[in-house]
């Protein structure tokens, strides 16, 4: 099947006609996030009640992908963006489901499902209203929660596909030449412009080129690239043919880890939709131009998502990176040239296309152009993903979007970058989130996570967990990698242990800078990020649990006692009824005491104590 323009109408005529059948439209959000939450259930009972009622063929309830506002799923939208309703499911299912039926057929808003937020005498009935999402410029997201990711009718009637229509009319070159001047920079993590990686790949010798989308997303806390995959798949096919007619290739391959099963079937569906509807395959719109794509399920070492190991795992080898010198796009895939670039980046494209370069660039700062997608996780209010124009600051991003620091406690610090990233205390909460200013900072934008911390974290424990995750994950091919993040880890878990000694601070400076200049691959170049940001921001901590071996946040178990101040208890018993081992000893509107060899120094006790009478020392 070559289909055209007028049959891409058609589609888009038909789908707007079949819909405008129905009287209300229920978008349930079955993103990852939402389906751990119970989101198929209330999907599932919702059609079940419609079908008794005999309202089914009245109401459309639709799977959507992430709408973003993860903390208060399930999330299910009414009509076109008009009620936001939250957490529906989560403690009646049969109550909330009564409550949907109400507003489907008396348009009566039921107040206990909306958002509410900070002033809570105000509740919030239209997405567009919430703060969370009235903050975000959304591109890349636009139709993540609107459609339902496994029909591509509805995504041509949204314009689908129009992008590379448009494309295969233009030259090769006017296009990277759009994607050049759209300042495009690359969403995997490097940044590195996007146009300049095409013009190499199209420019190097070889009859046969591949295009790549990078989906192994590992960092922890990281979900961005799964709930696009997830979402709208469709994008990134799009964006991969244009990218395949520019470049001169006619495979492409979209590298995603098989611990995203629900990602992996959805692009499986829609690669098959889009080659049953001839967008992807031979001729695509009578163009000449062949191209198609496969799936290739990584195994989840974190080191895949670095591009030469990434092709080497396709190859069906070790996912161990190779040297630099020979760049990918000259020799990549089995020796071909080879252009890869992250799913955030592959799905801007069709919108370049669509609206053109100059509107791309009009948004973001001078070097970094565009919207970023983040998952906002940690201690914050709202977690959940975001899409905001570039040189938004930290502060927005945090406390507008997220709604701040959980039960108010003090902002601490916020990592980004995974791994590989770096944690930036509060001085720079007005910093402009971008690639150049983060890199300033010794930390990165990376794939897109954002980690935020309170004052119960403490920084050399982060640093430890991030150290522990990389030494798990390297790969060991390089010797500076391999021993000599093992050696860092070493010494601070021997810090968070009690055991520092003095000089540990300058030798984990030493190793971080050999270990950034030797390693071999971009991994193991920024593995030491977590630490030099911790000790340049924190040094204090460090400091306190070397020489006066204490823990300020009462955190590293080794280092802290829990005690009970009795002028300040009141007996409350709350701390000894969440206590999990039992440990605190009192009657009620008695003093508490804790019994230290038997506690396990969980912190229950501080964190639900509400005044203030437990003490870390």
């Amino acid at each position: 099947m070559n289909i055209t323009l007028e049959q891409l109408d058609t589609i888009s005529l038909r789908y707007i006609d079949a819909m405008s059948k129905y009287s209300k439209i229920i978008k349930i959000c079955c993103g990852t996030g939402c389906v751990s939450s119970g989101a198929l259930k209330v999907y599932e009972e919702l059609k079940r009640v419609l079908t008794d009622r005999g309202l089914i063929d009245e109401v459309l309830v639709k799977k959507t992908g992430c709408h973003g506002l993860c903390e208060r799923g399930p999330i299910v939208v009414l009509g076109d963006e008009e009620i936001l309703y939250q957490s529906v499911g989560k403690r009646n299912i049969n109550e909330d489901i009564t409550a949907l039926l109400k507003t489907i057929g008396e348009n009566e808003i039921v107040d206990r499902l909306l958002y509410q937020g900070e002033d809570k005498g105000k509740r919030y009935i239209s997405p567009r209203d919430i703060p969370f999402y009235a903050g975000q410029k959304r591109i890349v997201l636009s139709l993540n929660g609107i459609i339902d990711p496994e029909d591509i009718e509805e995504y041509i009637s949204k314009g689908g596909y129009r992008a590379l229509y448009k494309a295969l009319l233009m030259e090769p070159e006017e296009i990277i030449e759009w994607v050049e001047k759209s300042g495009l920079r690359g969403r995997g993590g490097g940044g590195f412009p996007t146009g300049t990686k095409w013009r190499s790949c199209r420019v190097a010798h070889g009859d046969i080129k591949y295009v790549v989308a990078n989906g192994d997303e590992g960092d922890p806390g990281a979900f961005m690239d799964r709930s696009l995959m997830e979402g709208n798949p469709h994008s990134i096919i799009e964006g991969m043919i244009i990218g395949g007619y520019a470049i001169g290739s006619n495979q492409g391959f979209i590298y995603v880890r098989d611990e995203y099963p629900l990602a992996v079937n959805r692009l499986i569906k829609a690669i098959e939709s889009a080659r049953s509807y001839g967008l992807l395959g031979k001729n695509i719109f009578d163009s000449g131009f062949d191209f198609d794509i496969k799936i290739f399920r990584g195994g989840g070492a974190f080191v895949c998502g670095e591009s030469t190991a990434l092709m080497s795992s396709i190859e069906g080898k070790s996912g161990e990176p190779r040297a630099k010198y020979i760049h990918t796009v000259e020799k990549g895939l089995w020796e071909k040239p080879t252009n890869l670039n992250n799913v955030e980046t592959w799905a801007c494209v069709p919108h370049i296309i669509n609206k053109g370069w100059n509107w791309f660039a009009s948004i973001g700062t001078p070097n970094s152009k565009g919207t970023k997608v983040f998952s906002l996780v940690g201690k914050v209010k709202n977690t959940g993903l975001i899409e905001v124009p570039m040189g938004i600051t930290l502060r927005e991003i945090i406390y507008d979007l997220g709604g701040g620091i959980r039960e108010d406690k003090k902002f601490k610090a916020v990592q980004t970058g995974g791994p590989s990233g770096g944690c930036l205390p509060e001085a720079y909460l007005e910093m402009p989130v971008d690639f150049d200013s983060l890199t300033r900072l010794g930390s990165m934008m990376g794939s897109g996570g954002m980690i935020v911390m309170d004052e119960r974290n403490c920084m050399v424990d982060v640093a430890r967990y991030f150290l522990k995750f990389l030494v798990e994950e390297s790969c060991g091919k390089c010797t500076p990698c391999r021993e000599g993040v093992r050696r860092m880890f070493e010494i601070v878990n021997r810090i968070c242990n009690g055991e520092g000694k003095k000089g540990d601070i300058q030798h984990l400076e030493e190793l971080a800078h050999a270990i950034s200049l030797s390693s071999l691959c971009g991994l193991g170049q920024s593995a030491p990020n977590p630490v030099l940001s911790t000790i340049k921001y924190f040094r204090d901590e460090y400091i306190l649990h070397i020489e006066d071996k204490k823990c300020p946040a009462g955190v590293c178990k080794a280092l802290i006692k829990f005690s009970i101040q009795p002028d300040k208890c009141t007996g409350c018993m709350r701390c000894a009824m969440e206590c999990p081992v039992k440990c605190i000893k009192g009657a009620k509107k008695e003093v508490h005491v804790i019994d230290s060899t038997l506690c396990i120094k969980c912190g229950t006790c501080y964190d639900v104590c509400r005044f203030n009478a437990v003490t870390i020392e």
